[in-house]
């Protein structure tokens, strides 16, 4: 979905507590399996999960392309709201809320590019992208969830 200029919007809901998806947000190790679209694998070279940390981390693409990647994170709100600047590449903000829904967790992640090119150049496959994050972030999350059928 498109809310603002230069804006992709992506809403899904989890059956998992707020804070169970917080910390998979917060938890390098958790966030390496789950970030990135379908195919994709990650190695971090640095993760520092705090306001003015560096993310470092290369995405090793499903034909075997290396990306480099450069973020900062920018807020952290347990177990509200991670905030992060993506700075290599094309610019964008990343704002991901987690409201909790009654034990369910609604994330709505935000992607707000600084330039209208790079967001019309990046928006037919990040739309894409982000549905295929959130989906990956779901099959971890029903991984740390205990069954409910005994």
């Amino acid at each position: 979905m498109i809310a603002n200029p230069n804006e992709l919007v992506a809403v899904r809901e989890f059956d998992a507590p707020r804070e169970l998806v917080f910390q998979a947000w917060t938890t390098p190790d958790w966030l390496a399996r789950w970030w990135g679209p379908k195919g994709f694998a990650n190695t971090f070279h640095e993760c520092d999960i705090r306001p003015g940390g560096m993310w470092r981390y290369t995405m090793h693409g499903p034909d075997g392309t290396d990306y480099p990647n450069l973020s900062a994170f920018v807020e952290i709100v347990p177990p509200e709201r991670v905030v992060l600047d993506h700075l290599s590449g094309h610019e964008f903000r990343v704002t991901a809320i987690l409201e909790d829904i009654e034990g369910r967790t609604r994330v709505t992640f935000r992607q707000q590019f600084k330039k209208t090119d790079e967001f019309e150049q990046a928006k037919p496959y990040c739309m894409e992208g982000n549905e295929q994050n959130l989906e990956r972030l779901g099959r971890l999350l029903a991984e740390r969830i205990p069954s409910n059928n005994g």
